[in-house]
């Protein structure tokens, strides 16, 4: 099945503790089915010393089911994604607008 939610796409989370928050999509895991989204449920990691690294307490962003996730359209609302051939070519847009991604 084709991905509707890529690298680097804008989105929105619907549930969970960060309800609400946007953020950029930093990995996707279609094998598990889950995203990594920058600054959204994190978590602290312990790291060890190490000569490029000063070890400690990191915060990390842990990865969230992918049904969890919601593109924002142009007008910065969670939107489903739909797929049509437009010049020959597979292309995603926004079902709120119709817009292209």
């Amino acid at each position: 099945m084709a991905a509707k939610i890529k690298t680097g796409d804008k989105v929105v989370v619907l549930a969970g503790k960060d309800k609400g928050k946007t953020g950029e999509v930093s990995s996707v895991l279609p094998d598990k089915g889950k995203a990594v989204v920058d600054g959204v449920n994190m978590a602290v990691r312990h790291q060890r010393q190490s000569q490029t690294n000063q070890g400690g307490r990191q915060p990390k962003a842990m990865p969230l089911d992918l049904s969890n996730l919601a593109l924002v359209d142009a007008n910065g609302k969670a939107t489903r994604v739909g797929f049509r051939v437009e010049d020959g070519k597979k292309v995603r847009y926004a079902k709120t607008t119709g817009d292209v991604i």
